[in-house]
């Protein structure tokens, strides 16, 4: 994909995420190319493919972002391949060819966290593979009522959004006496302090390098994700904090869209081995106290010991989680479950989710 396709994807992607069969605006325009041709790591082999019929025209499409990932100590460059688009069932033989063209490139790391039934059986047929637990989103409720008035204005904006939130204020003030497992416990040891791009970074670097393969951020490629995840204010308020223990040493951190009121969208927990308990519960009472109705996030293995002991946690699919690799080691170390992945390095934050309605 090159500049010179930008306006014809973006008419693509209207018609086949918005229903609607118009020009692209100049705001989504100028958001492609931001994000699929000027990233850090951009390069044309490693960029998006579009497929032209025998007419010329644009029928299909894949968008794909290049990171940083490290597996076993060595660099390699991964794919998070986002929106596969086609021109209906006239786009489906671009669209397989798209697909092959990926299998034959031999990558290191291909994947996606958002993919449909159909996309994911055209992963595992391919030689890919599906991943159970990262296509869960695990869901903790601390004001059902206001969470479920959430869902009703997302499907019904034209509701007075204030008045939904004072109506539902007194039904979650007795659910909560009611049923006390509905509050966070607040037992904590250790305080949470918001963290800056260099504590966040150094977070990151040291307490994922017990996994065999995660991301290998350089400061460039790390600001540039947080920058872009924050220009996405539908979400909420991109908000990083650091939970310090009794000794002021880091054990924890998190990533997440501050949203007052409404359902509070987790990118990334962090945890030192060993403390993944204590740093969830301070993280669901830190979401609590901040005013959240609810929190959300993607569910990872090892993670999924925390948030079940916790209580009140649900979870819910997500998408599919697919990969596809030619590296040993790389299968290895997903068949293990020795992989930290997370929502900045997944398209959750895109405002392809969530804008240019």
């Amino acid at each position: 994909m090159s500049w010179g396709d930008l306006e014809d994807v973006g008419r693509l992607f209207n018609q086949a995420f918005r229903q609607v069969a118009k020009a692209p605006s100049r705001d989504l325009v100028a958001y492609l190319d931001h994000l699929f041709l000027s990233s850090p790591n951009y390069t044309e082999e490693a960029g998006s493919l579009v497929h032209r019929n025998a007419a010329g025209r644009i029928d299909s499409a894949l968008l794909a972002l290049p990171m940083t990932f490290e597996i076993e100590n060595r660099r390699i460059t991964a794919r998070l391949l986002c929106a596969f688009m086609a021109d209906g069932r006239a786009g489906l033989a671009g669209a397989a060819r798209i697909a092959r063209a990926i299998r034959v490139s031999n990558p290191e790391f291909c994947f996606s966290d958002n993919a449909s039934p159909v996309s994911a059986d055209h992963w595992m047929a391919g030689g890919g593979s599906m991943l159970p637990v990262q296509s869960l989103e695990w869901r903790r409720s601390f004001r059902p009522t206001g969470a479920m008035m959430e869902r009703i204005r997302t499907k019904l904006p034209w509701l007075n959004a204030p008045f939904l939130s004072i109506a539902a204020h007194p039904v979650d003030q007795m659910a909560r006496r009611m049923m006390p497992s509905l509050a966070a416990r607040q037992e904590l040891r250790g305080r949470w302090v918001t963290a800056d791009v260099d504590r966040l970074l150094h977070c990151f670097q040291t307490m994922t390098r017990h996994f065999s393969l995660r991301p290998s951020w350089s400061k460039d490629e790390f600001v540039w994700l947080l920058e872009n995840a924050a220009s996405n204010r539908m979400q909420g308020t991109l908000t990083s904090k650091v939970l310090l223990d009794r000794e002021d040493k880091e054990i924890g951190a998190c990533i997440y869209f501050h949203r007052p009121r409404r359902t509070a969208h987790v990118l990334n927990v962090l945890s030192e081995p060993g403390h993944e308990v204590e740093v969830v519960e301070a993280m669901f009472a830190e979401l609590e106290a901040s005013g959240h109705v609810a929190a959300r996030g993607m569910a990872q293995p090892f993670l999924m010991n925390a948030l079940l002991r916790t209580g009140r946690t649900s979870f819910v699919n997500r998408g599919y989680f697919c990969m596809t690799t030619d590296r040993k080691d790389v299968r290895n170390a997903v068949v293990h479950d020795d992989l930290y992945v997370g929502g900045l390095a997944s398209e959750s934050w895109s405002r392809l989710l969530t804008d240019f309605r």
